[in-house]
């Protein structure tokens, strides 16, 4: 399987993210660039041009833009997903880093530990959605999927 070398995540016209959320963002990068897989599956007898990619991830005109060029930059591909199938799982993730983001001021660990599950839950779910619609455009797997599903909630929302 191939993989991510390089991810630029075009950010250039939202609103600056919070801390919490810059710290989630420059996370998700670090461990997608260490340890990632991604290959673009072949279509209608066309080549797909071989990893490993470099990933721009932006939002233009309410898709999700993955362009993928090559290791020497050559265009790879690229996609459009509709954001309508990730809007309520990523309002439901953030509403629940907020929680998390305060409770590890104030709570005990026991119920930081709780909402952290909760967190990882909704996480869970929104890898999933990703996976299925890359269904057919990239085939990537679980923990790929959540890196970034991150991403796509730091654009989604922007901070």
């Amino acid at each position: 399987m191939s993989r991510i070398i390089h991810i630029d995540l075009d950010d250039r016209n939202l609103p600056p993210p919070t801390p919490e959320i810059d710290q989630e963002r420059k996370v998700a990068m670090f461990d997608l660039l260490e340890d990632n897989s991604f290959s673009i599956p072949d279509r209608d007898d066309r080549e797909v041009p071989p990893g490993p990619y470099k990933l721009a991830l932006s939002i233009k005109e309410r898709r999700l833009v993955f362009d993928l060029t090559q290791e020497n930059d050559e265009p790879a591909g690229a996609f459009l997903l509709s954001l309508g199938p990730f809007r309520q799982v990523v309002k439901d993730y953030f509403q629940i880093c907020e929680s998390y983001f305060d409770a590890v001021k104030t709570l005990p660990p026991s119920q930081i530990e709780t909402i952290d599950m909760a967190r990882r839950g909704i996480h869970n779910e929104g890898a999933r959605v990703l996976q299925e619609r890359l269904e057919g455009k990239a085939v990537v797997d679980n923990d790929t999927a959540r890196r970034l599903f991150t991403l796509i909630c730091v654009l989604h929302f922007g901070g």
